[in-house]
């Protein structure tokens, strides 16, 4: 069975921020969140390339190892920013992603610690592991699950992709099945509005996938996040050509750094840029 995404994205740059240093997109074959890191300069630039460089080329399905190439790849061109303009020295983003493989199956990708969660058989699972300060004290039982979520150092992280030689991502290969569903999200969503009321929007069957990620938005902003917020919604369904319809919403600061370079019948931006 051939399968494809319809998927949605909605970003906001929030009440207490001046520039959305979240990208997101959204495509029939794989969306993705990244999240500029937050001290650093020019966190919307590196969110933004790494997005954009993932997206070119048209890109139908992958296999793992063509997915971990072009994320090197991508995470080369952050370095190339930084060598041409030495004030960006530091720029890095946190990155996660779906997409739909030649095998018919998914590849999970993560660096950072914007998440995803998938809906199956109406139970919510997170899919990734924060790579966080916060994490790690929870691995060794030093705080709880619920106490990392008010912790002072939550937005400490143990790894992103800044075009590093040592930059790690993870890549994981999981079964698809039609009507999973899949919430990619950046952490101005998961540090303000509870994993509880994330699964009870995302279990509303009723929603399309565009609905869930701005309702999702628009929880995240009424709880006061001080920080952007990003959710991508995938909704998985049986597809008898993958290549029926392969335009990209882009959202957040994918949707106005970098669009110039693609096709207007490839590509639609978000109306929500935040």
């Amino acid at each position: 069975m051939a399968y494809r995404l319809v998927a949605a994205a909605a970003s906001d740059v929030g009440s207490y921020r001046e520039t959305n240093q979240d990208a997101a997109f959204a495509s029939p074959w794989g969306a993705a969140v990244a999240d500029g890191v937050g001290g650093g300069p020019s966190g919307d630039l590196a969110s933004a390339a790494l997005i954009h460089r993932l997206v070119a080329g048209r890109v139908a399905s992958w296999t793992a190892q063509a997915l971990r190439e072009r994320i090197l790849e991508a995470n080369w061109d952050l370095r190339a920013h930084t060598e041409r303009d030495p004030s960006l020295r530091g720029m890095a983003t946190t990155f996660t992603g779906v997409f739909l493989t030649d095998a018919e199956d998914l590849l999970v990708a993560h660096s950072g610690d914007s998440r995803a969660y998938r809906v199956r058989d109406g139970i919510v699972g997170r899919q990734t592991r924060d790579d966080s300060y916060v994490q790690v004290l929870v691995d060794r039982g030093i705080i709880s699950p619920e106490d990392a979520a008010t912790h002072p150092r939550r937005n400490i992280i143990t790894a992103s992709l800044a075009g590093g030689e040592a930059d790690v991502v993870a890549v994981a290969e999981t079964a698809l099945a039609v009507g999973d569903r899949w919430l990619l999200c950046s952490d101005g969503l998961t540090d303000y509005v509870p994993e509880d009321v994330v699964s009870q929007v995302l279990l509303d069957g009723a929603a399309t996938a565009q609905e869930t990620a701005d309702e999702l938005v628009r929880r995240a902003l009424h709880a006061g996040t001080l920080d952007n917020v990003t959710a991508v919604v995938c909704d998985v369904m049986a597809s008898d050509s993958m290549r029926s319809e392969e335009r990209v919403q882009f959202a957040g600061a994918a949707a106005g750094r970098f669009a110039e370079g693609l096709d207007d019948d490839e590509l639609w931006q978000s109306e929500r840029i935040g």
